[in-house]
């Protein structure tokens, strides 16, 4: 494809970046996707950078950066702070370069990724738990490289790492046999959507480059109304991989002048796409990776008819949190509802609140007495699986006309938080 801009910085920096790491990084596959592709009625591919050595686009930046300051990284060492897959291209970089390095993440970070940068750092790096969020790993992270002359390797907020990034692009527009129309991928820091925008949009000016962040924690989007990056007070971690509560200085500017739009996705939605992909096409994504397949609801009339780009960016899933998400998915699509229910004191309640009140088809998940003593008239958690979003009218109609007072869980978000 003809290079529209050949003297910019921008493309010149990650087609170098691009040379450094071919021999490196796993070269991912472009997939044509056949049901995405049927459902939007486009042409739909997936990048595959959850097939990445450490499952994740993170080692193309960490690797770079690590690889054009080595001497100066062996006689020191490096530190660096990730919610997991950053600190999985920090560790693979170190063991491979015979660099050691201290990485910092947060306590809240899945133990499949903690274990995952132990195997790729062997005895090279030493993983150290600090704070709740990202945000809070990283100032730790930034005091120690201090106290102890280390180098510090930023997550998003470099050039070097933004030019790893951006090889993802590289591959994309080398591999597409058409025009790219769209491509869509998620917004952490910034580091991907940085070097890919300014790839592409110098390469491919007329694509459509659409950012997409998880509702709960839309730094980039704050960062574009505010006019600049923007501290959040509070995020949802369930995106973990994308879950910033502030953006970079480089990567909101260079987002600012190449984004097409950024797409707001519900946690919940997320966790629905991450069952289709498994059940569907047999695809391990973790929330952040299945991000920007959740967007492409929110563009079916803009991509019908187009070539799409989707980046899965990574696929370091830990199993144990399956549960979570599928309860996630239940409740974004309507189909979970939880209640506090005071059954009457008479005989013979509850046997007609399972016969009579759950459906047919209905499927009961949770039954909690909420009191240790008096437990046969006193209020029971319940929880209820509908097989459709409007089954819940019925099941909430047999209730009051059965005699049953209830509280809906579901509509009081502290009560929630408590109970559920």
């Amino acid at each position: 494809m003809e290079v529209v801009n050949s003297n910019s910085i921008a493309v010149e920096k990650v087609l170098i970046a691009y040379q450094h790491l071919k021999d490196v990084v796993l070269h991912t596959p472009l997939q044509k996707n056949e049901y995405l592709s049927e459902k939007y009625k486009a042409n739909v591919y997936i990048k595959r950078e959850d097939l990445q050595h450490v499952r994740s686009f993170k080692l193309r930046g960490a690797f770079y950066k690590i690889k054009k300051i080595e001497d100066d990284a062996r006689k020191s060492g490096v530190v660096c702070a990730s919610a997991g897959n950053h600190a999985q291209g920090v560790a693979f970089a170190c063991a491979h370069l015979n660099i050691k390095g201290a990485i910092f993440m947060p306590l809240t970070t899945p133990k499949q990724k903690i274990d995952q940068v132990r195997m790729f750092g062997r005895n090279n790096v030493e993983i150290i738990l600090e704070g709740d969020t990202f945000d809070d790993s990283a100032n730790a992270a930034k005091n120690y490289s201090q106290e102890h002359g280390m180098i510090f390797i930023h997550p998003f907020d470099d050039l070097d790492i933004i030019a790893g990034q951006g090889t993802v692009a590289v591959e994309v527009l080398n591999d597409i046999e058409e025009p790219l129309d769209y491509i869509f991928a998620g917004i952490g820091g910034g580091g991907l959507m940085a070097g890919l925008s300014s790839y592409i949009k110098n390469i491919s000016p007329n694509s459509k480059v659409i950012g997409v962040e998880p509702s709960g924690a839309a730094s980039m989007k704050a960062a574009f109304d505010n006019g600049g990056p923007t501290t959040l007070a509070k995020i949802d971690k369930f995106c973990d991989g994308t879950a910033v509560q502030c953006v970079g200085a480089k990567t909101y500017e260079i987002c600012k002048k190449y984004l097409d739009d950024i797409v707001l996705v519900p946690e919940g939605k997320v966790s629905t796409t991450i069952l289709d992909l498994y059940n569907k096409h047999a695809i391990v994504a973790e929330p952040s990776g299945a991000l920007p397949v959740s967007a492409l609801d929110f563009y079916a009339e803009e991509i019908e008819g187009k070539s799409v780009v989707v980046v899965i960016t990574g696929g370091n899933n830990d199993i144990s949190r399956m549960q979570e998400i599928r309860e996630k998915s239940l409740l974004y699509e309507g189909l979970l509802y939880y209640f506090i229910v005071n059954f009457p004191q008479r005989a013979g309640a509850l046997r007609q609140f399972l016969t009579v009140v759950v459906g047919p088809t209905d499927d009961i998940t949770t039954f909690e007495y909420t009191k240790k003593n008096n437990k046969e008239s006193g209020p029971a958690l319940v929880g209820i699986e509908v097989s459709h979003p409007e089954d819940y009218h019925g099941l909430i109609n047999r209730m009051r006309f059965n005699g049953f007072e209830f509280t809906e869980v579901n509509k009081d978000s502290q009560l929630f938080g408590l109970l559920v």
